[in-house]
């Protein structure tokens, strides 16, 4: 239950019984009051009528002896009291008045509907009342929650904006209640954070560009090594370095949030292959048949993998469904090297590649991915173990900011059969006119970081 609700109930229902407290009260009082008048105005007539028996005057008002004296007046009579009682056990409910004269009982009767019907009258007008007082509340109960609630959704979105990387997002400062206190300090953390997140990432970029001209110096130089096995190292060392600091200019651009799509419109089982292609593999496709579907083949792997890792593996792409979007093609590749570097690297084989409409899954038979990164994303420079060692977070990190350049979806999962499958979602980018097939090729794979 929401908070609006439970603030709407609380409102309504202190409503509802503050209305019954009242009518409860004023049912009372009121029926208190109308016995005590009438009883003191039937007592007074009594005295009056055995004034004037006792003086001999025979007015014809009162009762002698009544047989039908309520018991528990006749005992207080017989006990030399006087006393009003009102019946309320036969058809109609009566008001006696009695006392003792001699050895006899003089006593008034009176019938008492009136004043019952009065009553019921003013039990009507209060239910009316406090209906009317309990719908009033509940609509301004509803009122207060919504506006309340209105304000503290606003706040929950505007944290869940920063804390998806919208670092200008503020809530508007309105107001001096609590609401407004918690606003303040959400602004005030909302700065703070940004602040800190722009120098850290400054701080690496400025890093990376500083390390660029040396570094390419380095592989230069590293070029001009004479053929050895020291020389083969330190060229190896140089182009991974080269590859880090690439990424991580990368990685500050897509921080920045300036980076733009070129949109083309493409087919993108076209685009799976060349991103399997250009991960190292060489993508072979089997004899199709009419009607776009192609048959499954096992081709032979291309073992010049163009990545810094061994070729250990293939990596077989399977079209369930084709369609033509329209997307920057070089985005998709990126994306889809860093996911199936990524599977090669930390899972197991097979990797497959699976296209159906606007959805390309990356699955692996790994281990799955680790449980932080299900429930927070990829984290650049975070380590993780896998079989080919810890990587550096960088991969999924730009895969991640290049899908929300595209305005694309990245979902990470661990399937229920075991391995790791990252979904990529590209059906805003479809075309209407999109043409489908479905079929799968095999290819051989090169080994990136985490």
């Amino acid at each position: 239950m929401g908070l609006r609700a439970k603030i709407g109930i609380a409102i309504s229902a202190t409503a509802a019984v503050v209305a019954v407290l009242v009518g409860v009260l004023v049912h009372h009082r009121t029926v208190n009051a109308q016995l005590d008048l009438a009883g003191h105005t039937l007592d007074s007539r009594l005295q009056t009528t055995v004034q004037d028996r006792a003086a001999g005057i025979d007015t014809g008002r009162g009762l002698i002896n009544p047989k039908d004296l309520p018991d528990p007046l006749r005992a207080l009579v017989e006990r030399g009291r006087r006393g009003v009682y009102l019946e309320l056990g036969g058809r109609a409910p009566y008001l006696w008045a009695a006392t003792k004269l001699g050895p006899d009982i003089v006593a008034l009767k009176r019938p008492y509907d009136r004043e019952q019907e009065t009553v019921r009258a003013l039990d009507r007008m209060l239910w009316a009342a406090g209906a009317a007082g309990t719908g009033l509340g509940c609509v301004v109960g509803l009122l207060v929650a919504h506006r309340l609630g209105r304000r503290l959704t606003a706040s929950a979105a505007t944290a869940q904006r920063i804390a998806e990387g919208d670092l200008g997002a503020r809530l508007p400062r309105t107001g001096n209640d609590e609401i407004a206190q918690l606003t303040a300090a959400v602004n005030t953390m909302a700065e703070a954070l940004a602040g800190r997140l722009r120098a850290e990432r400054d701080v690496t970029a400025n890093i990376a560009h500083e390390l660029r001209t040396p570094v390419a110096g380095l592989v230069t130089a590293a070029g001009l090594l004479p053929p050895s096995r020291p020389a083969e190292m330190v060229q190896e060392r140089a182009a991974r370095v080269r590859g880090l600091m690439e990424d991580v200019l990368e990685v500050a651009r897509l921080d920045a949030r300036t980076e733009e799509a070129d949109r083309e419109v493409r087919p993108l089982g076209e685009l799976v292959r060349r991103a399997v292609s250009a991960s190292g593999q060489a993508s072979g496709q089997g004899a199709g048949a009419g009607g776009g579907t192609a048959g499954r083949g096992a081709p032979e792997p291309d073992r010049a993998a163009a990545g810094p890792g061994p070729v250990d593996g293939a990596v077989r792409v399977r079209v369930l469904a084709d369609g033509l979007v329209e997307t920057d093609p070089r985005r998709v590749e990126r994306i889809l090297v860093n996911l199936i570097s990524n599977a090669r690297r930390h899972g197991a084989e097979p990797v497959t590649v699976e296209v159906d409409g606007g959805l390309i899954r990356v699955r692996d038979a790994g281990p799955g991915f680790p449980e932080a990164l299900l429930a927070h994303g990829p984290q650049r420079f975070r380590t993780g173990g896998g079989r080919g060692g810890p990587g550096l977070g960088l991969g999924l990190t730009i895969a991640a900011g290049q899908a929300r350049v595209l305005g694309a979806g990245l979902r990470f999962a661990n399937p229920s059969a075991g391995g790791a499958q990252a979904t990529v979602d590209l059906r805003g980018a479809l075309c209407p006119e999109g043409d489908g097939g479905a079929g799968e090729t095999g290819a051989g794979g090169a080994a990136d970081g985490r």
